[in-house]
């Protein structure tokens, strides 16, 4: 009767919801068969109707506080709702295995990837629109590394003079424009977009999903140390998932500031994995995976958790409401929190990714400890902060176009 009543509530019920839930009540069917106090048996599980409605509050709190958490202001079925109706003539003393199991496997299935895709279409604007300055600064992070000369400049009459890169924002800009072209800033914006689909959908959903299940049912908001732990784990998988794209970006961003006969010239993302794969094997495609991961969990950790415990802090201290003013305050912190604590790691992960390792020779680099103390010997400590600058200037714009937009995609797509 409870099953019944379960799905007649629930009219968005998909194939794999049902699954998911069948899957988890398996064991309450074979270990309960179904018999409790409440039902005159004899073996089953203990269950009386003041348990019963003890766990059907419980769980539609958490479905509600949930429900709320994910932006859904209208009303909505609950997967937590479904899965303890489901559950209950089987018995209630595992309560909290329906409750925290069930129901994550149930939220994951079915709000889980909203989550990806807002994060996705997300991290594709504000990519593209800080693309120039994330050139920049790719650019800034690579001087020092190695005598590449600047690309030469041709006059009218078709002689040529070389120019030497400046070491400030403005100044490498400039020089970019000059030398390769105002096109030249956005060399190799098809591989960000496709890094943004891989890389940051997957952080941002997962993140999501790791802090629906990492919360507590007492606690109001996720601690900061949970949100960090979420962070972490998230980014770390996105760099693996993303890592081919940004092996690609790195390379087509750097291309410009090598001679001429020594630019790889890629037509575009997919002429450049191809290259890459025929010429250095798969596995290359990884190169600087251990750097990637790294920076992904501090960026990752330290700009959603950011974000997401001063928003709270604004909105829970009345400070702000929750709109425009709060996204974007929120969004300058955590652009300037994620600078401070990415740019080494940074810099370490674009020289690895850009080395090019000959047939038969040894790489520049052996790994990113071999790196780091490399760059400190030769350029000293500071050299970990090159292009620092440009990535506060990124990083800036980037958070507060990436969350103003994805809390927009989110209204979008609530009813979804």
């Amino acid at each position: 009767m409870s099953a019944s009543l379960a799905l007649a509530e629930s009219p968005r019920l998909s194939p794999a919801l049902l699954f998911s839930a069948l899957l988890f009540c398996s064991p309450l069917v074979l270990e309960g068969g179904g018999h409790g106090e409440g039902r005159g048996g004899g073996g089953g599980f203990s269950c009386s109707s003041e348990h019963a409605c003890a766990f059907y509050e419980r769980a539609d709190e958490r479905a509600d506080l949930t429900m709320s958490r994910r932006g859904f202001l209208s009303p909505r079925p609950s997967p937590y709702k479904f899965a303890s109706r489901l559950a209950h003539p089987y018995g209630c003393s595992r309560q909290r295995f329906v409750s925290r199991k069930l129901g994550i496997a149930v939220i994951a299935v079915e709000m889980g990837w909203k989550g990806f895709v807002e994060g996705g279409l997300a991290s594709i604007v504000a990519g593209s629109a800080t693309h120039p300055l994330d050139l920049i600064k790719v650019r800034m992070q690579l001087q020092g590394e190695a005598a590449a000369p600047a690309p030469a400049l041709a006059s009218a009459s078709g002689s040529s003079f070389s120019t030497s890169y400046g070491t400030g924002t403005i100044s490498m800009g400039r020089q970019v424009v000059r030398a390769e072209g105002v096109k030249a800033l956005y060399s190799g914006v098809s591989a960000s977009i496709l890094r943004q689909v891989l890389y940051s959908s997957t952080r941002l959903g997962l993140y999501e999903v790791l802090k629906v299940q990492m919360q507590d049912e007492h606690e109001k908001s996720l601690p900061l140390h949970k949100k960090i732990a979420a962070g972490l784990a998230a980014g770390g998988v996105g760099a693996a998932v993303g890592c081919p794209a940004d092996v690609a970006l790195v390379r087509m961003q750097a291309d410009g500031r090598l001679p001429t006969f020594q630019r790889r010239n890629y037509k575009g993302v997919a002429d450049a994995l191809v290259r890459i794969v025929r010429q250095e094997g798969i596995g290359s495609l990884w190169t600087g995976s251990g750097a990637t991961v790294q920076r992904a969990m501090i960026v990752t950790a330290s700009q959603l958790a950011t974000y997401d415990q001063i928003k709270d802090f604004l909105i829970s201290k009345h400070a702000l409401q929750d709109g425009l003013s709060t996204h974007i305050a929120a969004s300058v912190s955590a652009g300037f929190v994620t600078s401070v604590a990415s740019n080494p790691i940074d810099v370490i992960k674009t020289r690895i990714m850009n080395m090019e390792v000959q047939p038969g020779q040894t790489p520049p680099y052996s790994g990113a400890i071999d790196c780091a103390i490399k760059t400190i010997k030769k350029e000293g400590p500071m050299a970990l902060y090159k292009g620092f600058i440009p990535t506060v200037s990124r990083q800036g714009p980037f958070a507060v176009v990436l969350f103003v937009t994805l809390e927009q995609v989110k209204k979008l797509l609530k009813d979804f």
